[in-house]
């Protein structure tokens, strides 16, 4: 796999895990949030292992049937991607 196709998914998985761990810290002072649309599309542009970390270790998004199949999905997803790549 090309190295840049590698610093993007190492940059997208950073940012979904920033975005998720920023999203669950305004839910909680009651701040402006994120939107689960960006949540989402970031977690399927690439950053579906970050999300997944951040659900788990931020404990956000975990009772939202759309994030709890919606990420998984995404990185099977991925995985599937990067099979057909490396044929």
């Amino acid at each position: 796999m090309d190295n840049s196709i590698l610093v993007f998914l190492l940059i997208m998985n950073i940012l979904a895990f920033a975005m998720y761990g920023l999203d669950k810290y305004y839910a909680m002072a009651d701040k402006w949030r994120i939107s689960e649309k960006n949540l989402l599309l970031v977690a399927y542009l690439g950053g579906s292992i970050g999300a997944y970390a951040a659900m788990r270790i931020f404990r956000h998004k975990t009772k939202h049937t759309k994030f709890t199949l919606g990420v998984p999905l995404a990185i099977v997803l991925h995985i599937a991607i990067a099979g057909w790549l490396l044929k």
